[in-house]
């Protein structure tokens, strides 16, 4: 299991605080692999909101005291207000990866209606789109190194945050049922065959469809064009076996669909800013053994 957590205060994790428009209390992220099960126990709720996205797998949330659980899948968003019931589990199995932002202030249900999040619904589909954990990584990052401004700049990504979500609220609705339906295909068929050779080309023509307009209703959906998109899935597939494996570079490389060890390892620095190398010496620092949530 991988955890990358941040807080603004340790000894105060659970603040409401309505002296200010809007306050991040923490921010993290998990990746359930190893870990059999992580349990969150919180059903007299918390004192402030919290807002998570499933990027990959799933977890199983028990809302508002029901006895049977909510399977929430990738692709959603979770959100809890002061005082609702939190207790959900993600599993090893399953292969959760999920993203979490705790936040207070005066103004925040004003944000809420602003950008049209749900006021009776815990979970909403927002996408399967990389914006949201750079976004979510954004902050986690601010909340570690607490430069100056640093509040005002989490903030900002805060709005960022809710923005995307309507952005991806209103542009769904513009956007034709069917539409929706085979980009949600294509998404589950590229995150379950990425390390595989993929041609954008012949899996429209295979699924009756022009390239181009493949390609089009793809960004407009998800936000980047296809073959981007695939290679998120596998620079995020490599940062996994770099953190929890003894794989050498090359092995990576081929297991996430690259035969050329040198090309992966430009892919990856082009996107992370880092070598492979560099990226896992880096994340063996980073690596926090202990859950604080």
């Amino acid at each position: 299991m991988y955890i990358n957590v941040a807080y603004v205060d340790d000894e105060n994790p659970n603040l409401e605080d309505l002296s200010v428009p809007l306050r991040i209390n923490n921010c993290g992220y998990y990746r359930v692999h190893t870990t059999p099960v992580i349990e969150t126990p919180h059903p007299e709720g918390r004192n402030d909101y919290q807002l998570l996205y499933i990027a990959a797998g799933k977890g199983e949330f028990y809302f508002k005291g029901s006895k049977t659980p909510t399977v929430v899948t990738k692709g959603n968003m979770i959100l809890f207000r002061p005082g609702e019931p939190q207790v959900y589990y993600y599993y090893a199995k399953d292969k959760t990866e999920v993203y979490w932002v705790h936040f207070t202030g005066w103004k925040v249900e004003e944000y809420l209606d602003r950008y049209e999040l749900p006021k009776e619904e815990n979970v909403f589909f927002t996408g399967i789109s990389p914006d949201y954990p750079w976004i979510y990584n954004q902050i986690i990052r601010e909340l570690q190194l607490q430069r100056e401004n640093y509040d005002e700049m989490i903030s900002l990504y805060m709005h960022h945050i809710f923005l995307t979500i309507n952005r991806y609220i209103k542009e769904g609705k513009q956007t034709k049922n069917d539409t929706i339906d085979d980009i949600e295909r294509a998404v589950h068929y590229f995150n379950d065959n990425y390390n595989k050779h993929i041609s954008i080309e012949q899996y429209a023509q295979e699924h009756l469809m022009s390239v181009n307009w493949f390609i089009h209703s793809f960004k407009s959906v998800m936000k980047v064009p296809p073959m981007q998109y695939i290679v998120s899935l596998r620079i995020a597939a490599a940062k996994g076996y770099l953190e929890n494996s003894n794989k050498n570079i090359a092995e990576i490389a081929a297991t996430v669909g690259y035969d050329n060890a040198l090309y992966f390892s430009r892919l990856f620095r082009k996107y992370t800013g880092m070598t492979p190398s560099e990226y896992r010496k880096k994340n063996k620092v980073n690596s926090h053994n202990n859950v604080k949530k």
